[in-house]
């Protein structure tokens, strides 16, 4: 197979016209037509783009970064993180990674189409609809700017298209659950039935799970999810997708919990989220520092993964590894990590493939290729392929073992209550069976 893609890569490049020069493979800034539509601090906002002329093909990448929803603590947001407020200081150029490289090597069956990533500035998981005001200090514009990139695009190439993928990690991965179909909707209206809208949300899929202590609502990593995503509604002035609305009228904080969404969303997605999730396991108030984990923990961190597995298991197409991670689909390991024996662009490939035969006839996804992918081993890296982790405080990698050691997991215990040799257990764990 690499072999075959080296071929292929050679055979692109020899047909390209300019081979001779260095392809340019960087992504470039454009800023919005309209210029009402801002970043938190009114600062255009805007996107990176590289174009792929012979494809019809497109990727509209949102990207995370958690939220702020008060004065306050946007306030203290604008002062440690302003790139994700403000669109003064973004670079002319971006390079793609994972599924927005153009390399065929890091990015199997991707890497020729047209790539679009869109920087968040906007703070309120790309569902705020309203302008700065003085109360609220900033603009919150994040489901407006995806509605103006889709147009700008539209005179750009996209009016072609025959795909469009939305894709987001984190709060980007949470932006697509929110937006796919308001962008399919767009599009309609603006005369473009024809081109298929899908979703891609990567580590965006949270639980509205009681923590794990409950702490007051300060900050955004203290406060309990539903708590924030209540105050941020109202803040942001958020607009969530109609049918979700209409099934939760009055609380439509619900629409930005993945499985309380996507029962109303009607274009495909696909969705991946590790089953021990970082972030969701920060806002429960587990910090996995270089203290052992306390017994409750414990059994709260294998609770997590129980209880994301059961949300999961009606989504038709869907990766789920029983890693300790966050975000997965722009790194370059994106191509390692595999749920029972299939990588994340293989399954990717096979939805694909599943929704253009289903568009030609209602036949079954084609032998040999999976497309709902979950671990069933129950605790954190019990999966082999799990991306390296590593000890926070030291930067050391550490292996499946060292890391269970390192979380206060007693290897004589958990051998006892599964009935079996230490030994044996020690043997499995360490071959990730």
């Amino acid at each position: 197979m690499d072999n075959f893609m080296t071929q292929v890569k050679n055979l692109a490049q020899s047909l390209y016209p300019c081979s001779a020069q260095k392809l340019d493979y960087d992504m470039k800034l454009h800023f919005l037509e309209n210029t009402s539509v801002t970043c938190n601090d009114g600062t255009p906002a805007g996107y990176y783009m590289k174009e792929s002329r012979g494809s019809r093909r497109w990727l509209i990448f949102l990207d995370g970064g958690w939220y702020c929803f008060n004065k306050e603590n946007c306030d203290s947001r604008y002062d440690t993180m302003r790139r994700l407020m403000s669109s003064s200081k973004w670079p002319q150029t971006k390079t793609g990674t994972g599924i927005l490289s153009p390399l065929p090597e890091e990015n199997p069956h991707w890497w020729n189409a047209n790539m679009v990533f869109i920087p968040y500035c906007s703070s309120d998981v790309w569902s705020g609809a309203s302008a700065k005001t003085d109360h609220s200090g900033y603009a919150f514009m994040g489901s407006l700017i995806i509605q103006e990139v889709v147009k700008d695009l539209l005179t750009k190439g996209l009016d072609n298209a025959k795909v469009l993928l939305l894709a987001g990690s984190s709060a980007g991965g949470t932006g697509v659950l929110l937006n796919v179909d308001p962008v399919a909707e767009l599009l309609e209206g603006l005369g473009h039935p024809g081109i298929q809208v899908r979703g891609l949300a990567d580590s965006g899929w949270f639980l509205d799970n009681k923590q794990y202590r409950s702490t007051d609502c300060h900050d955004t990593i203290s406060c309990a999810p539903t708590e924030a995503i209540k105050r941020g509604i109202k803040y942001w002035g958020s607009v969530v997708p109609e049918r979700c609305r209409q099934v939760h009228l009055g609380e439509e904080w619900n629409c930005f919990f993945g499985y309380r969404v996507f029962p109303s969303i009607k274009s495909p997605v696909f969705v991946v989220q590790w089953l021990f999730d970082e972030a969701q396991l920060t806002v429960d108030n587990i910090h996995l520092t270089g203290q052992p984990v306390q017994e409750g923990q414990w059994r709260y961190i294998q609770n997590l993964g129980i209880e994301l597995r059961n949300t999961l298991k009606d989504v038709p197409a869907m990766f789920a590894p029983a890693c300790l991670s966050h975000e997965v689909i722009t790194r370059n390991y994106w191509i390692d990590v595999q749920v029972k024996g299939t990588s994340l662009p293989r399954a990717l490939h096979c939805w694909d493939r599943s929704l253009q035969d289903n568009s030609r006839s209602n036949k079954a996804p084609p032998k040999g290729c999976p497309v709902h992918l979950i671990d069933s081993c129950p605790w954190p890296h019990c999966n082999p392929t799990c991306p390296t982790i590593r000890d926070q405080f030291t930067g050391q990698e550490m292996n499946v073992i060292q890391f269970l050691m390192h979380m206060g997991f007693d290897v004589q215990k958990m051998a006892q209550q599964q009935g079996m040799d230490p030994s044996k257990l020690l043997g499995m764990l360490s071959s990730g069976s």
